[in-house]
């Protein structure tokens, strides 16, 4: 097996955004609705069988490719654990505006009430901002009690869901890590890249101003009372967020020019690598989605197969074709699927 090259694979939503992906891919803006590309997804949009499936080059659905060869695409172990499910859901995110203040399930509360494996514990890489004010609200500063939550979705409470958030500013490399239940907003003029579980699973705490009814579809067709149950209503102090949401990238010691991206606590639902060629980067045999966000070069595989790769280009890397090598003056996000 061979390196992929994954094509665009932009959805309508219901935000504004999608020309800073469009720049990055090089490709036209033609929905001012498209703010997420989901990259080699073998996830469908919630309330959908087929919408937000990546296909390949030629028109082959991944997931169906997955499905037929779990052990070329993932290895021994990851197969007999996930069979063909990835595990992993990439998305490159362009915020065209603030998003609302919204959170999602954790893999009980998703076993539990809507019959699924996963929830959707998510990362986010910051790669570019377009306001000199760029930041994210993450985690409440204080506990919050079911009542008060209650009636913030009730009177959509904008302001004050926003004052009890921590916001954080933030610049390109900044990364965060978010469990589930954490509610979050992303704000304006941020693109970044998004590893999380493999659904689409969102409860809206706000929705005024957005092309959506929040009312009716905000709570994942559970209502409201027992949706907000899913809610980290924990007070979290900025100490706690750096330990655990904002902790820096760390250099792989046995691989110059790579840093591992996320806390361990991540392992379990994903793991990310940034890999700057020194002036050639090794990377270990395995199943990976490269997100390559600036410069170009050579990525070559021990299978033979060799692509010429640039800014903007995303590429599956399944675990058949052996050890890789980076090189040029590539700055790649390499995302992978949980520790099997």
């Amino acid at each position: 097996m061979k390196p992929l090259v994954l094509p665009p694979n932009q959805l309508h939503r219901f935000y504004l955004g999608g020309p800073a992906i469009a720049e990055l891919r090089g490709i036209p803006s033609e929905d001012p609705q498209a703010p997420e590309d989901w990259v080699g997804s073998a996830t469908a949009e919630w309330g959908s069988a087929t919408a937000g499936l990546a296909r390949l080059e030629d028109g082959t659905v991944l997931r169906d490719a997955m499905a037929d060869d779990p052990e070329g695409f993932f290895g021994p172990g990851h197969a007999e654990r996930f069979g063909g499910d990835p595990g992993v859901l990439v998305k490159i995110l362009d915020a065209g505006q603030r998003l609302p203040v919204h959170f999602h399930p954790d893999v009980p509360f998703a076993g539990q009430h809507l019959g699924l494996e996963h929830g959707k514990t998510e990362a986010w890489v910051i790669v570019a901002t377009s306001t000199p004010d760029a930041a994210v609200w993450v985690g409440w500063q204080d506990d919050i009690d079911p009542a008060t939550a209650a009636t913030w979705v009730e009177t959509q409470s904008t302001d004050a869901m926003l004052d009890a958030l921590h916001r954080f500013p933030v610049e390109p490399g900044d990364t965060l890590f978010l469990p589930g239940g954490m509610p979050h907003a992303i704000g304006e003029g941020i693109l970044l890249v998004e590893l999380q579980e493999p659904t689409d699973l969102s409860i809206l705490m706000e929705w005024e101003g957005f092309d959506i009814d929040g009312a009716a579809d905000g709570h994942l067709g559970l209502g409201f009372d027992l949706a907000l149950q899913a809610l980290d209503r924990l007070g979290w102090n900025r100490s706690q967020l750096d330990d655990q949401t904002l902790a820096p990238p760390e250099p792989v010691t046995d691989r110059p020019g790579t840093w591992s991206l996320f806390p361990r606590s991540a392992d379990g639902f994903f793991r990310a690598e940034r890999i700057k060629p020194a002036p050639e980067a090794p990377v270990p045999a395995g199943f990976s989605i490269l997100v390559v966000i600036a410069g170009e070069g050579r990525l070559g595989t021990a299978s033979g197969g060799s692509l010429e790769v640039s800014r903007g280009a995303t590429v599956l890397v399944p675990y058949a074709a052996g050890e890789a090598e980076l090189s040029g003056t590539l700055d790649v996000l390499r995302c992978m699927p949980p520790v099997a």
